[in-house]
């Protein structure tokens, strides 16, 4: 469905990704890993179009979309749920979802999934009307993801979901993040909590100072005695 080629990425002189390639196939849950500083969110705020990079190539079902801007890749089917939530906090639970669908322009669809939002999430169903500020850490997380699934993706990027929550809703945001898959979205996941990511990813690629320096199945990647070095406080 994604495929990334040879891309890199300058901030100024700074070589923020080298010639990264990587693929995500449909219906697969695809991570990247790395220490901060490595390049996860900048891969995946150049695939949603936020950033320019200086070289390579993005290809969304074969289709070259490097110089399209971050809207038009909304409309042909990537959604981003960035680091850090961003939410509208003066908006309530509902407005923040709505303009989620603000490409859309199928009243009763968008209605059909803010109830599906709600089917997923039932404490933002309960909180519909409440400011959006006022959510806890985890309810924010939830809603910025519904709010990702309101432009109906066909691939969802997920950076950092886990960030700043207690182990427990830790566990909850990553049972969730499988049901999206399930129900049929593409997902890639850029995430520090390895472990947790390995656990449920198809396939994983490892990120270095901007290279990737390792990828393969999740599940062996976490049997890798070099990441367990690195990412999972292993031996």
């Amino acid at each position: 469905m994604l495929e990334i080629k040879n891309l890199s990425v300058h901030y100024g002189v700074i070589h923020a990704l080298k010639d990264i390639t990587l693929t995500v196939n449909t219906g697969e849950i695809v991570t990247l890993i790395g220490a901060n500083g490595a390049g996860k969110t900048t891969t995946l705020r150049t695939i949603s179009g936020l950033i320019k990079p200086t070289s390579g190539e993005i290809m969304l079902e074969g289709k070259n979309i490097t110089s399209l801007s971050a809207p038009q890749r909304v409309e042909l089917g990537i959604s981003q749920v960035p680091e850090g939530r961003r939410i509208f906090p003066e908006m309530s639970v509902f407005e923040n979802l709505e303009l989620g669908a603000f490409l859309r322009n199928d009243k009763k669809g968008i209605k059909q999934d803010i109830d599906m939002v709600f089917d997923q999430f039932p404490i933002l169903g309960d909180r519909r009307k409440q400011m959006a500020g006022t959510l806890s850490g985890g309810e924010q997380q939830m809603l910025a993801i519904g709010r990702g699934l309101m432009s109906k993706p066909r691939i969802l990027l997920l950076d950092e979901p886990s960030m700043g929550l207690a182990p427990l809703l830790v566990r909850e945001i990553f049972k969730i993040i499988q049901e999206i898959n399930q129900s049929g979205t593409t997902i890639l996941l850029v995430e520090q909590n390895a472990s947790m990511a390995l656990s449920i990813a198809h396939r994983a690629y490892v990120l270095e100072t901007g290279s990737i320096v390792l990828s393969g199945q999740g599940k062996e990647l976490a049997k890798s005695s070099d990441i367990q070095k690195a990412y999972l406080g292993g031996e």
